[in-house]
């Protein structure tokens, strides 16, 4: 990686970067079933990256599989690009598993190839803690944060809670009583935060991890757990039916397009959000970054772009060069501490 392209990593959480024959494939449940996916997607961005116009080619990979909040983030740029001739051809290539690890251990390998970029975010950043990924965002060449993403505090719609000093006022008099849910590393860490506002150990919360949204709700309804914290985009329809019941937005501050009371306003400083990176391999030269960071520039302010902030509720949150660093690092630090919080 030149050194201009970013700080140079130092310090206990900078790793050598893998050889580029390596295929880093560790993690828990799914690793062995993705071999096949990562070895074949692997090969497509290789194809896909050859020449070095990067507005003539560019390959996104989605680090989960289709449908996710990291794919859909990969396909709106795609069809933003695609739409206004910002780049003549985007592909997506997705590379599940392992929180996302999967796909930064490949970007690693991809070492100097600017024509492949990477969604990225919170739940990735937790994943390479969590599963001690060999490669890292010191690793990679993270270009900018684009969009955020909040999490809503949910139970059945016929719950007996009707506010969140309802809810945690009862877990905080039995912890045990008081299942929660949640898809993923970041709404565990999502959780932890509340049981650390409410004044309890996050050790002794229970918390049955879900396959998605639509996996939370059934949990919810059919009393596995009492309460969730889940992507708004994902609850939203199941609020506005009624089956389920919001008690709070986890946000700073209100948001104009969500009705919803916010933690923060009821006391509870938990303000952890799912935001979204778009990152490229490391080695690549100080013309080549400049290029991607103004081809994100560009994708950002279409609007299409901004008609797909709209429609998933995001919050936009850009950042670039050194603000950007900062905020990842604080990131990190923040994260990491909420696992040892949990004892992971």
């Amino acid at each position: 990686m030149a050194d201009t392209s970013q700080p140079a990593p130092s310090g206990p959480h900078h790793r050598q970067p893998p050889s580029r024959r390596q295929f880093i494939l560790r993690g828990v449940g799914g690793v062995i079933a993705v071999a096949a996916i990562g070895t074949a997607a692997t090969a497509s961005i290789a194809s896909a990256s050859s020449g070095s116009d990067l507005r003539a080619s560019l390959t996104i990979i989605a680090p989960a599989a289709a449908g996710g909040g990291w794919d859909t983030v990969a396909r709106e740029m795609q069809q933003a690009q695609r739409a206004n001739g910002i780049v003549n051809n985007t592909q997506v290539v997705n590379m599940p598993g392992a929180g996302g690890t999967i796909a930064l251990n490949n970007l690693a390998v991809l070492d100097g190839e600017a024509s492949t970029l990477m969604v990225g975010g919170t739940g990735q950043l937790a994943g390479s803690i969590q599963y001690d990924s060999d490669s890292t965002y010191a690793d990679v060449n993270p270009l900018a944060l684009t969009v955020e993403e909040y999490s809503v505090i949910v139970v059945p719609g016929d719950s007996p809670y009707e506010t969140l000093d309802d809810l945690m006022n009862a877990w905080r008099e039995n912890p045990g009583a008081v299942p929660w849910s949640g898809g993923g590393s970041f709404d565990q860490l999502v959780v932890a935060e509340m049981a650390i506002a409410a004044g309890l150990n996050p050790q002794d919360m229970i918390y049955v991890p879900s396959d998605g949204g639509g996996e939370t709700t059934q949990a919810l309804l059919n009393g596995t757990v009492v309460a969730a914290a889940s992507g708004y985009p994902d609850s939203v329809d199941q609020i506005e039916s009624g089956r389920l019941k919001a008690l709070a937005l986890v946000a700073p501050e209100p948001v104009e397009a969500i009705d919803i009371p916010t933690t923060v306003e009821q006391g509870y400083d938990v303000t952890l959000t799912n935001w979204r990176l778009i990152v490229a391999p490391g080695g690549i030269t100080d013309e080549e970054k400049s290029q991607l960071e103004d081809i994100i520039r560009e994708t950002i302010e279409t609007p299409e772009w901004q008609d797909a902030i709209e429609r998933y509720t995001w919050n936009e949150n850009v950042k670039f060069g050194t603000e950007l660093q900062d905020f990842l690092e604080s990131e990190r630090v923040r994260i990491e501490g909420l696992y040892e919080e949990l004892g992971l």
